[in-house]
């Protein structure tokens, strides 16, 4: 079970966020600038709140007070908005960054053959388009098998065909995996599609939690 409590102060107002969450998709909504992605990033590690805590089962990320821990034993998948992929590294170097050596790669192989990337593991980031960089950012957030999964805007670079095989994917990865995911969208229509529950964050507060 993943437990957020915490504050943190913006530029403009205060985020602050309470919820927990069981082994669910929760898609996040709200106006740009809102909040969601520093809420992403705070789960992350990246971002620290200024007080409160969050934890994941028994791991605790986050306490006032204590050591934050460190981004690189949270277990978290994280696609970035910007996919954050290395310019230097191949496809096939991206995306087994995260993963331990003498690890199974055969779901690893899988996954890029559904996401339709493995004719590009030896290309690099600027060599492939917009689309097929989110595909490979959202294959290595996945490869390490991670506790939690973390997506921001993950469909908004990819057409419909693409769109549609992702969030499948994304799907069956929940049903066995069984680990939270989150995820900030713009389209309503893949909150409706993929979430158990869709949380709308605006100017730092959650202002309704609906079920889906």
């Amino acid at each position: 079970m993943l437990k957020v409590n915490f504050q943190k102060q913006l530029e403009h107002f205060e985020l602050a966020i309470r919820f927990q969450m069981d082994n669910e998709i929760m898609a996040l909504v709200g106006s740009s600038g809102s909040g969601k992605t520093t809420l992403l990033n705070c789960i992350a590690g990246i971002v620290q709140p200024d007080r409160g805590a969050i934890t994941l089962n028994d791991t605790e990320f986050y306490k006032e007070g204590n050591k934050p821990l460190k981004i690189q034993k949270r277990k978290v998948g994280y696609l970035f908005q910007d996919y954050a992929l290395f310019p230097h590294l191949s496809v096939e170097e991206n995306i087994l960054y995260s993963t331990s050596r003498g690890a199974d790669l055969t779901p690893i192989r899988e996954l890029t053959t559904i996401l339709g990337i493995s004719n590009l593991l030896s290309k690099y980031p600027h060599q492939i388009s917009g689309g097929e960089k989110q595909r490979v950012a959202l294959t290595r957030a996945l490869a390490a098998k991670p506790d939690i999964l973390l997506l921001d805007e993950p469909f908004s670079a990819l057409d419909d065909d693409n769109r549609s095989r992702c969030q499948e994917e994304l799907f069956r990865i929940h049903q066995s995996w069984k680990i939270p995911i989150i995820f900030v969208t713009h389209r309503k229509a893949d909150a409706e599609k993929l979430a158990d529950r869709v949380v709308r964050i605006e100017k730092g507060q959650m202002a309704e939690q609906l079920s889906v």
